[in-house]
């Protein structure tokens, strides 16, 4: 009872119900808001802290930023979905609100796509060397099918491709990347797609910020090869992946195109099916076959593993509980 309370509370004046109707649409920071609303930046800061507190909002530092989102789970979050429901669609302010959001996202789509117009070349080339995407996509959507995706973590998502992809199919998705610039281009990429389900978020993959089991489902597109320790990442999307749950990684096979490594800041010139499946095996996964997508010169790879139910219990070693 003291949840709903509290989350009434917080909720029950003007300005925090239009930033529940702003938040529940996408991530924005206070600058964003505050131009929306037209309030002072400390008046606003002060109606979020109090609705994050309550539970109502998200919270999500990325570098000198804040990005601000309607909570995704709890009781505070689900009380917040049912007073968005009783918010009248022609309310005039709100229509305001809504007017000035599609401004700021307009700003944020021609700055993103600046950004990727600037750096197109860079993937355009690696893109005429393999396979078309739309096969690997295909091929991604086939591992997920026929599976309730609850939870979705990926890593490493760049311009949010694979949210795109398999948004529709998760109830709730986050893309992770250190990249803020590549954050901003899938942010305008999934506005665009009317993906209210699915986030970004600024992090290190190599340490996600997520708990143990807190994913049934996670993708790795076209990372590993960047790694200094491609065995660590899977290893990593084992930590989060709950019991069940299936990771899908996707990569080149090996070659020889040194070109990559020169002029694309390629740390490894593909994977083995071996390395990856003995990475799997490492990190307690279980391999699923390997689907191979040859391209002209570059073949695409998508690996898969699930976690066990129930995992098996290490083999003693003959000394095992012996004393030195």
């Amino acid at each position: 009872m003291e949840t709903v309370l509290t989350g009434l509370r917080a909720a029950a004046e003007p300005t925090r119900l239009r930033l529940l109707h702003l938040l529940a649409q996408g991530d924005l920071t206070v600058t964003e808001l505050t131009h929306i609303l037209g309030q002072s930046q400390p008046r606003v800061s002060r109606h979020l802290k109090l609705m994050c507190e309550a539970g109502l909002l998200d919270r999500f530092p990325e570098g000198a930023w804040v990005f601000y989102r309607l909570a995704a789970k709890g009781r505070a979050a689900a009380l917040a979905g049912h007073l968005l429901d009783l918010l009248p669609a022609e309310d005039p302010v709100l229509a305001l609100d809504q007017q000035r959001l599609a401004a700021i996202r307009a700003g944020r789509a021609e700055k993103a796509q600046s950004y990727f117009s600037d750096n197109a070349s860079r993937w355009d080339q690696i893109r005429s060397l393999h396979v078309d995407e739309s096969v690997v996509e295909k091929a991604l959507l086939a591992t997920f099918s026929g599976r309730r995706i609850r939870d979705l973590v990926d890593m490493g998502t760049g311009t949010g491709r694979v949210l795109e992809v398999l948004g529709p199919l998760a109830e709730r998705a986050v893309g992770i990347d250190l990249s803020r610039e590549m954050l901003a281009v899938a942010r305008a990429n999934l506005e665009r797609a009317g993906l209210r389900n699915c986030m970004v978020r600024q992090g290190d993959i190599t340490q996600l910020p997520l708990p143990p089991a807190a994913a049934d489902a996670v993708t790795i597109h076209q990372v590993l090869h960047y790694a200094t320790e491609p065995g660590s990442l899977v290893a990593e999307a084992a930590r989060v992946l709950e019991p069940g749950g299936r990771l899908a990684v996707i990569d080149f096979a090996p070659h020889d195109l040194e070109i990559l490594r020169d002029q694309h800041a390629h740390r490894r010139l593909g994977f083995s099916d071996a390395e990856v499946e003995g990475w799997f095996t490492a990190a307690g996964l279980a391999p699923a076959p390997a689907v191979h997508l040859p391209g002209k010169p570059l073949t695409v790879v998508v690996w898969t593993a699930t976690k066990p139910l129930a995992a098996k219990p290490l083999a003693a070693t003959p000394h095992e509980g012996a004393t030195a």
